[in-house]
């Protein structure tokens, strides 16, 4: 039996340490461990060749500065995690292993809003098809990472919002996709997810504090300080949509008037230019007609991009935050939604916050959300799982070659 103090312990807690640095980064070199965990070079290295050799971390040559260096990864066959990102209309689900690599993806429309029912029976179908489309057994998952477009109550499990999802009222989403997969399920909402795969894969990389935005047939931010999602005490932290613009303006679906969303949101800027260019307009297209110099579709964009500008400027305010990432459909537009945020946050933020921030797009695009589900396991699960019992790592496991996340 293993003492608090004792060699074995120690050691144990050291193994550990490693583990979590690389599985949270992906890969490191031996350099970067040492680093990140504050070990010595020397303990670093007998470790990472214990893990090695027990089959949990593959080492592989690579270079760091112009010099010769080893990278570390957990084993692409360690285990697998899965995915699931609910849209309002889309479906999509990825399966990947502890070595950041995405082994199989699929994305398809489905009406989430409209039945709980139907949404879990496409997920728990779509996991079950991927998970056979690798070829790996079952009992390698780990667990499942979920994002739901609304607030989940941290006491209930359940939405916080029954205006966002009315077909979803009452259900505890993790409960319900467990209880079909029978493995863990960790949920959060969209925007946090989609701050999780931008930290981790994409334009958040080496950022401690930064605010997601995402726009799309609502307003949502998912905060990021000190390097971990900010959710607040009820889970509602990053309603960015909701801060009020216009005290007399248009009635949200909060209850309020003149909120962001009713300013930047999809359902509400659409119906703008419907009337010009047609009632099967997206906003997709509207990004697409705008960069093809557009000047209704470009002015439209330029409008959201001063109004969300707005609520940039109060987070800097309030958090002061090192980066802004725009995601969703409007990323896409580029400098015409960015160059407007940026004047905005000129005007409205404390200049010393103003200057310290950087605006840009999202890198991951459409996929930020579900990466960012993959993101959330690889967080929630122990380093323990990774390690057989007290004395060591996992027996040897076979390698495998798929291509990285992004």
């Amino acid at each position: 039996m293993e003492t608090p103090g004792s060699q074995t312990s120690l050691h144990r807690a050291n193994l550990e340490r490693v583990v979590r640095a690389v599985r949270m980064a992906g890969s490191l070199t031996q350099a970067e461990i040492a680093r990140t965990t504050g070990l010595s070079a020397a303990t670093v290295s007998n470790i990472v060749r214990e893990l090695k050799d027990g089959g949990t971390v593959e080492v592989t040559p690579t270079s760091a500065g112009g010099r010769r260096a080893r990278s570390v990864s957990l084993s692409g066959d360690a285990g697998i995690v899965i995915g699931v990102d609910f849209g309002h209309t889309h479906l999509r689900v990825a399966i990947g292993n502890l070595a950041h690599q995405v082994l199989a993806e699929q994305a398809e429309p489905l009406d989430v809003d409209a039945s709980s029912a139907e949404g879990f029976d496409r997920a728990e179908e779509l996991v079950e098809e991927l998970i056979a489309a690798t070829g790996i057994g079952r009992d390698k998952v780990i667990g499942v990472g979920l994002g739901v477009p609304g607030p989940i109550d941290v006491v209930t499990g359940t939405l916080g919002s029954t205006s966002i999802l009315p077909g979803w009222t009452g259900i505890n989403p993790s409960r319900e996709l467990s209880g079909r997969l029978g493995v863990p399920v960790h949920v959060d909402n969209d925007a946090n997810l989609g701050a999780l795969g931008e930290l981790v894969w994409g334009s958040g990389r080496g950022v401690k504090d930064l605010a997601y935005i995402k726009v799309a047939s609502g307003v949502g931010a998912g905060l990021v300080i000190d390097g971990h999602i900010y959710r607040g005490p009820g889970g509602t932290a990053g309603e960015i949509g909701h801060i009020t613009l216009d005290e007399s303006g248009p009635v949200c679906r909060c209850g309020n008037r003149g909120c962001l969303e009713t300013f930047a949101a999809a359902r509400y800027v659409l119906p703008l230019l419907q009337s010009s260019h047609g009632s099967e307009l997206t906003m997709e297209r509207v990004v697409e007609l705008a960069r093809e110099g557009d000047p209704g579709c470009r002015r439209v964009i330029a409008d959201v991009g001063r109004h969300i500008g707005s609520g940039v400027a109060n987070l800097c305010n309030l958090l002061n935050p090192s980066r802004v990432v725009l995601g969703g459909d409007l990323a896409e537009a580029g400098e015409l939604v960015l160059g407007p945020i940026r004047d905005s946050v000129s005007r409205y933020a404390i200049p010393s916050a103003a200057r310290q921030l950087s605006v840009e797009p999202g890198a991951l695009g459409s996929r930020a959300e579900v990466l960012g589900a993959l993101a959330l396991v690889l967080n929630e699960m122990g380093d323990s799982t990774l390690l057989g019992g007290a004395d060591g790592p996992l027996p040897t496991a076979a390698k495998s070659a798929t291509p990285a996340f992004t």
